[in-house]
């Protein structure tokens, strides 16, 4: 997908198109070749039953133009609006939004991340409540490392975990859920540079995401293997029912 909806093979626009789609959809007795051909397949019929979908879908929440996620995020909301007419009753989006890496110029880009940031999910949320649907959408962060507090001069190193955000009408909102950390070189919550030692497991942030999204708890540890190893797996955020 991309901000404007589904990706079209440009190949087939072109005067050779019928020789393109017979070469990329034939079908093969190479398992690889045909499972390649058969997604090539998918995807042709796919995206116009998704653009045909989205094109029924406007929104009047404005969002921000400029903004990388909020472009991501109005076509994500786009896509909820059409999960009707694509036959869907539960979907998963992934989008991403980078340059966090701050090894330098920390003080400089981290605050303008940050406002893109909260821009772009402000806007999402005010779209899932104009398309009637804010308390079955949730949206929360996810990163694989955080960063030190210790400075190397114009910025930071690589740490353990961070601080996570979850949003949605669905949620049990404005509370910090966990132990904050001491913002310090030298406690016991770091071990080392500043690196934080998290108070809270991912495994439980998932599972209360899991157990929302419908899973059951005889299934939460079959996604999450790691979850048996604390007392209370869910933390609270999500609103029963």
């Amino acid at each position: 997908m991309s901000p404007t909806g589904a990706i079209r093979i440009k190949a087939l626009d072109g005067p050779l198109r019928g020789a393109v789609r017979a070469i990329i959809t034939r079908s093969s007795s190479h398992a690889l070749e045909e499972a390649c051909a058969a997604v090539t397949r998918r995807s042709i019929e796919l995206e116009g039953r998704v653009n045909t979908a989205i094109r029924g879908v406007t929104l009047t929440t404005p969002f921000p133009g400029s903004n990388l996620l909020a472009k991501q995020l109005r076509v994500v909301a786009r896509m909820i609006g059409a999960n009707a007419r694509l036959g869907l009753k539960r979907q998963v989006f992934f989008v991403s939004f980078g340059d966090f890496d701050h090894h330098k110029s920390l003080m400089g880009l981290h605050p303008f991340l940050m406002k893109q940031f909260n821009d772009a999910m402000g806007a999402f949320y005010s779209a899932t409540v104009e398309l009637g649907v804010a308390n079955k959408v949730t949206a929360f962060t996810a990163s694989d490392f955080g960063r030190s507090l210790a400075s190397n001069a114009d910025g930071s190193d690589h740490g353990w975990g961070s601080h996570h955000f979850v949003l949605g009408a669905a949620v049990n909102g404005g509370k910090f859920y966990g132990t904050a950390p001491h913002v310090s070189t030298q406690t016991d919550d770091q071990v080392g540079q500043g690196r934080l030692l998290p108070t809270t497991s991912l495994d439980q942030l998932g599972a209360t995401l899991a157990r929302w999204f419908g899973c059951s708890a005889s299934e939460v540890p079959g996604i999450l293997p790691n979850v048996g190893n604390f007392s209370n797996p869910d933390l609270g955020f999500m609103k029963a029912g």
